[in-house]
């Protein structure tokens, strides 16, 4: 299914609204699991869980924000609002992460104080399998959305799911660890999962950067806009090109040598012909300036 621009924040609301139902339930099983089979594992996966609430909250906000039209004091619209709550998401991610892992380094040096620790129980591990499958089909149901309207906020929404369905992974092995009679591998698990989370968050971190930055479009994006412009009946030659990432648009800034002894309407018209032959080439590209020089021959 392929979606317009107008549709994207409608699709973010949709997808998002979805995981804010999936995370709310999956935060209590899990809370409610880990404290009943006293797993320090499925608790940490439960903060974790719940640390997706508050970064579902801010994917939706994020939406209706960067959906505003544009107005005297943001000429240029609001799409980088999108990338603000990326960066927000990240670095819930982060402290989630930190949080998991302090955690199962407090819990290690407690058991290892202790002589005897209780194992935990069945119903944390059932838990953990739930949450394992639940996650990562969220994970590929937010990723396929984000891509096709290209979503950062969405994207970032994704590796959250992915990372709860790898501290659930991680918490399964330490839960069944811990059954086996080694009562240690609980928390080390999530001492392993903080550092998934972790990567993960530093990840999404610097795409977006990138994206709040104006860094230019990929070349293979840039190569297909300059076949695009020389196709272009009166382009003679391309004296320059620029593009930048305006959150999840583009913007594209170029530079075409037309024939000198043109008169101005017929090089205007070159110039509107290009400018719309690329805003059709790329659904993402927000808006193309166009600028003639005559040509030097």
């Amino acid at each position: 299914m392929e979606y317009k621009k107008d549709d994207a924040k409608q699709v973010i609301i949709r997808v998002s609204n979805v995981s804010l139902v999936w995370n709310i339930l999956l935060a209590s099983v899990k809370l409610v699991a880990g404290v009943i089979a006293n797993s320090h594992a499925m608790i940490s996966d439960a903060i974790h869980s719940g640390s997706d609430v508050l970064g579902t909250g801010l994917v939706i906000l994020g939406a209706h924000l960067s959906g505003k039209k544009a107005d005297k004091e943001h000429p240029y619209g609001h799409e980088r609002m999108e990338c603000v709550i990326a960066l927000l998401l990240a670095n819930i991610l982060v402290l989630a992460g930190i949080a998991i892992g302090y955690a199962g380094i407090k819990t290690v040096l407690s058991i290892r104080a202790e002589a005897t620790v209780a194992a935990p129980g069945t119903l944390a591990l059932a838990a953990a399998v739930v949450s394992i499958l639940v996650k990562e089909g969220m994970y590929w149901y937010t990723i396929i959305a984000a891509r096709k309207i290209n979503s950062v906020s969405l994207k970032a929404e994704a590796w959250h799911h992915r990372s709860d369905a790898f501290s659930s992974v991680g918490s399964l092995i330490g839960i069944a660890g811990a059954r086996m009679g080694f009562a240690v591998l609980d928390p080390i698990a999530s001492i392993v999962i903080c550092i998934f989370i972790i990567k993960i968050a530093v990840d999404i971190f610097l795409e977006t950067v990138d994206k709040m930055v104006d860094k230019s479009c990929d070349d293979s994006i840039i190569q297909n806009m300059e076949q695009e412009i020389k196709n272009v009946q009166g382009v003679i030659d391309i004296d320059d090109i620029k593009t930048r990432q305006f959150g999840a648009k583009m913007y594209v800034d170029v530079e075409i040598q037309v024939d000198g002894e043109l008169s101005l309407k017929n090089a205007h018209t070159i110039a509107e012909d290009v400018h719309a032959t690329i805003e059709r080439s790329d659904e993402n590209i927000k808006h193309c300036m166009v600028h003639v020089n005559p040509s030097l021959n």
